[in-house]
């Protein structure tokens, strides 16, 4: 469903790795989480960086995960999960997640490429698929897994005044933990493996020419 970008949407897609290969190279944050991963080899995972084209801006497409899960409950992120072996690739495992988690179907989204992979002090090597969402899309959210799907301007998340890094322990040592301002949702917190991937997301528009 990609067609004819806008330039905004083409700005996106030329700061991406490619759709027709996921990037294979070292996370992009491995510095940050030094001596924080787990001692196994990690879980391949996708998620869904979903972009909305309003009249008045991109927004960024997010939920707000339950509060029963195992990993990362109640906690803001991007649609997403496990690759499985019925995955043709991280593409097809995010476009997957989406519609089961949020039901957004495949017909209504439009991969345009990959940001860096990301570590997870839980054990995941996370692979971001970058894609346009329909418009006239309609979540629904499954509530075993997603509690809110909601939608941020992505200016305000490219604005590096509304970044910032807050200290949290974990495992006795402290890190720094990246973690959006947001004026529009101030109830919920976007912060860790999201703010991680959509600062990845701004240093990589940041980089084009």
């Amino acid at each position: 469903m990609t067609g004819i970008l806008s330039p905004a949407l083409e700005a996106i897609r030329a700061a991406l790795h490619p759709p027709d290969r996921a990037p294979d190279g070292p996370c992009w944050n491995l510095r940050e989480l030094d001596g924080l991963l787990p001692a196994i080899d990690p879980i391949a995972a996708a998620v869904l960086v979903g972009l909305v084209e309003r009249p008045h801006g991109l927004q960024v497409l997010l939920t707000r995960r339950t509060d029963a899960l195992r990993h990362h409950a109640g906690q803001v992120s991007f649609p997403g999960g496990r690759i499985e072996a019925g995955d043709a690739d991280a593409i097809a495992a995010a476009v997957r997640e989406t519609g089961e988690e949020v039901g957004i179907g495949a017909a209504q989204l439009g991969p345009l490429g990959y940001l860096d992979p990301i570590a997870t002090v839980t054990g995941f090597r996370v692979c971001p698929v970058v894609a346009i969402v329909a418009v006239d899309y309609v979540a629904r959210p499954d509530p075993r897994e997603v509690d809110e799907v909601f939608e941020v301007p992505l200016e305000r998340l490219m604005a590096p005044a509304n970044l910032r890094f807050v200290p949290i322990r974990w495992r006795d040592a402290i890190r720094a933990v990246p973690e959006f301002v947001d004026d529009v949702h101030p109830g919920q917190r976007i912060w860790g493996v999201s703010a991680s991937i959509l600062l990845n997301l701004r240093q990589r528009l940041e980089a084009v020419p």
